[in-house]
């Protein structure tokens, strides 16, 4: 019997097995941010076991509220730009250089095909699209891979999900991670791997797929995982090019992390996604999806740009376009932020800076900050955003606050009309 790229990697990563099904995996990459290492942080202090198993494989951001708002967030920066201090971490990336660790990280060819990565944020699971297992874990979990390289894991069956056809005009990544999840329900890949495979994904570029599978967890998945290929080595080339004499051999090479014609599988789903409209959530759970025609004419008060699901600069240009030549509309709010310094240097270079802010936008620095409703975009009670994020539970953006999810296309006609809008029709 064949295998998944989930279980050749477990293979190959392979510590030890205390009990049956227990795996311990060896890490090749620990990410960390301002928001949960600095609890880690505190208790490997009081245990007296504060050290770093390799300060070359820990990558650490301050991301989430940045600049600190208020004194509690700036001792949780302070926290971890000690720590990354105290043990000479050469990768730590505090304000002005830093960005929301799901974009920055792959930005800087931090994740590789076959790697192990963990990090205490549930959208660890982004990473996945370069053919690496990725998971979001807890703080005792992240505390043992800081110090001791490794991870404990059950290890997940696969649900492979195969996406044929041809988008259509207007239909991005977004849309269909939305409508897959529709199908799945929030807890239909709990204790899963989602593997995105088919056509639809081979056509898509690094930062769509990073789309897909950073939303894997709102199915309940432990990660999503696309096989590596030719568009996986374009992206990687300049971090990977030392290893191979040519792309074409690393293309080949990256074959080793494909799944086998015949794995096993938990389920196989195919959907055709060739008549897909752009979807959007209602109510307070990423399973509760429509067609943007079901929900258009819902008012709107603010629109948000970003986030680790879609802030990348491919969602930016495809915003900008919809947004060059007109104004946000008189009762909205629109907020743009780019995910990382060098997605704003090249929305400078390329006037997309300049068209949000000629539509009316205010346009900050990258930040998690509004996704999660701590800081740059909080909503009031019964206020309304259409937002690129990846979460519209209850309060998330706010006390009160309402969060429709959609593609950047859908977010920028919602901003111009305010309302949202099948962004087709502008």
């Amino acid at each position: 019997m064949g295998k998944t790229i989930s279980e050749k990697i477990f293979e190959s990563h392979l510590r030890d097995e205390p009990f049956e099904g227990t795996k311990v995996l060896t890490l090749d990459r620990v990410l960390c941010h301002e928001i949960t290492t600095p609890v880690a942080i505190a208790d490997l202090e009081w245990r007296g076991k504060d050290r770093v198993f390799d300060k070359t494989k820990i990558k650490a951001v301050v991301d989430h509220v940045t600049p600190s708002k208020d004194s509690k967030t700036a001792l949780q920066a302070k926290m971890l730009r000690d720590w990354a201090r105290r043990h000479d971490l050469k990768d730590f990336f505090d304000v002005g250089h830093n960005g929301v660790c799901h974009a920055l990280f792959p930005e800087k060819g931090y994740i590789q095909p076959g790697f192990t990565v963990i990090m205490g944020d549930s959208h660890t699971c982004t990473h996945g699209a370069f053919g690496a297992f990725a998971a979001g874990v807890g703080t005792t979990d992240l505390e043992v891979g800081i110090l001791k390289g490794v991870c404990a894991f059950r290890e997940p069956a696969t649900i492979r999900v195969n996406l044929v056809g041809d988008l259509s005009d207007g239909v991005y990544a977004k849309d269909v991670v939305l409508y897959v999840i529709s199908q799945l329900g929030v807890n239909g890949a709990t204790d899963r791997v989602i593997e995105f495979a088919g056509s639809v994904v081979d056509d898509m570029s690094m930062e769509a797929r990073m789309t897909l599978c950073n939303m894997a967890i709102e199915a309940g998945g432990t990660s999503g995982i696309c096989m590596p290929d030719r568009v996986t080595v374009d992206y990687l080339w300049p971090f990977i090019q030392d290893q191979y004499a040519t792309k074409e051999e690393a293309v080949a090479d990256y074959l080793k992390w494909h799944s086998d014609a015949d794995a096993n599988y938990d389920q196989v789903l195919e959907f055709d996604v060739s008549s897909l409209d752009p979807q959007v959530t209602f109510g307070y759970k990423p399973d509760c999806v429509k067609p943007v025609t079901e929900m258009a004419g819902t008012r709107v008060d603010q629109v948000y740009i970003g986030t680790c699901t879609n802030g990348r600069i491919e969602d930016l240009r495809v915003a900008a376009a919809i947004l060059k030549g007109r104004r946000v509309a008189d009762t909205v709010r629109g907020i743009v932020s780019p995910a990382t310094p060098k997605i704003f240097s090249d929305a400078m270079a390329e006037g997309i800076i300049q068209i949000f802010m000629e539509a009316g936008f205010c346009v900050t620095n990258p930040t998690c900050g509004a996704c999660l409703g701590m800081s740059n975009g909080v909503l009031a009670n019964d206020e309304v955003c259409a937002s690129t994020s990846n979460r519209n539970f209850n309060g998330r953006m706010g006390k009160g606050g309402m969060v429709h999810l959609m593609s950047p296309a859908t977010a920028a006609a919602s901003a111009v009309t305010g309302v949202i809008t099948d962004a087709r029709s502008l």
